[in-house]
């Protein structure tokens, strides 16, 4: 992201400055908090092995998919350049980072620059696509994340054979390259899935399938409170919430509960965000004590009354 995409209603909260320190990059921190999460990883795959055969291996599959889907957080900041200062580790990190989900990182880069440049706007936003929840029945859809895989198989379906119907965010000139690397997706998992049914071995299963299935729902229900609930409009101030989450929380997810700051500034680093949070507190309308209860508030206002959450 380029700072064209700062929503102006950030009325130059930081100076420039200051703005210019906060945005340094860093290849160390990146790769720091890189080796901090594929060893959770590690660790909850020696959990399942260990446990393989006990009752035991159901939440060590658990804790794997929570660490599996977070990476979803990595793939955010890589696509933004500013997990790391080196541009191919960002685009290398961040196209592993989204095997396990089925999320292609390059096609990922372009629907995300469209949801900063439009940000809560119905129309152009394609974040919104579908909306958020009307109901409390939408709501339950949502998280049980089986809207996402559905999604998932049919856009990485169409790219593959170039259908960018529904996708105009991604520019002409980009769409060749977005083709070959959902191929090239595609493609992995052939090779992984075939080459572990040609071996008897179910692996894939035990540590990549099944928990991505178990934790997804957390990761749909966290990115529920993100906008749900906030301002339909070009104000950056409005239209985002920041939660006041626990660090382990702020661990896997790389900072991004600190939403409205980086909508504010997405030049500034995940490693940042903390110091950029403390300058802009006092400016912030939506900040949220915790996931449960805004969940809860969400919950609640979709049975309150007809319409979007307020």
């Amino acid at each position: 992201m380029t700072d064209a995409s700062v929503n102006r209603s950030s009325h130059r909260l930081v100076s420039p400055a200051e703005l210019k320190a906060l945005s340094q990059r860093s290849d160390a921190r990146g790769l720091v908090r890189l080796a901090l999460h594929a060893g959770l990883i590690g660790l909850s795959s020696y959990a399942i092995w260990r446990t393989q055969g006990t009752l035991w291996v159901l939440p060590s599959m658990l804790v794997q998919g929570l660490f599996l889907v977070s990476l979803f957080a990595t793939i955010h900041e890589t696509v933004h350049y500013t997990a790391f200062k080196s541009r191919w580790l960002n685009e290398a990190v961040g196209w592993l980072a989204a095997l396990p989900s089925m999320l292609n990182s390059t096609y990922y880069k372009h629907f995300h620059l469209a949801h900063h440049r439009h940000t809560q706007d119905p129309a152009r936003d394609p974040e919104l696509t579908p909306p958020p929840p009307v109901t409390r029945g939408e709501f339950w859809w949502r998280i049980t994340a089986i809207p996402y895989w559905i999604g998932r198989f049919r856009s990485l379906g169409k790219l593959a054979v170039g259908n960018f119907a529904g996708a105009d965010f991604v520019p002409e000139k980009a769409r060749g390259e977005v083709v070959r690397s959902v191929r090239l997706m595609i493609g992995f998992y052939a090779l992984v899935l075939g080459s572990a049914a040609v071996t008897g071995s179910a692996w894939p299963l035990l540590y990549w399938i099944a928990p991505v299935i178990l934790g997804q729902p957390f990761l749909r229900a966290y990115l529920l409170t993100e906008h749900t609930g906030c301002s339909e409009d070009a104000n950056g101030l409005t239209n985002t919430r920041t939660t006041l989450a626990s660090w382990p929380v702020r661990l896997l997810m790389w900072n991004m509960p600190f939403h409205v700051e980086h909508h504010l500034y997405p030049s500034i680093p995940f490693h940042a965000l903390p110091a950029l949070h403390v300058k802009v507190r006092g400016e912030l309308v939506h900040v949220a004590p915790g996931y449960l209860p805004t969940l809860r508030a969400i919950h609640t206002d979709l049975g309150a009354a007809p319409g979007r959450a307020a």
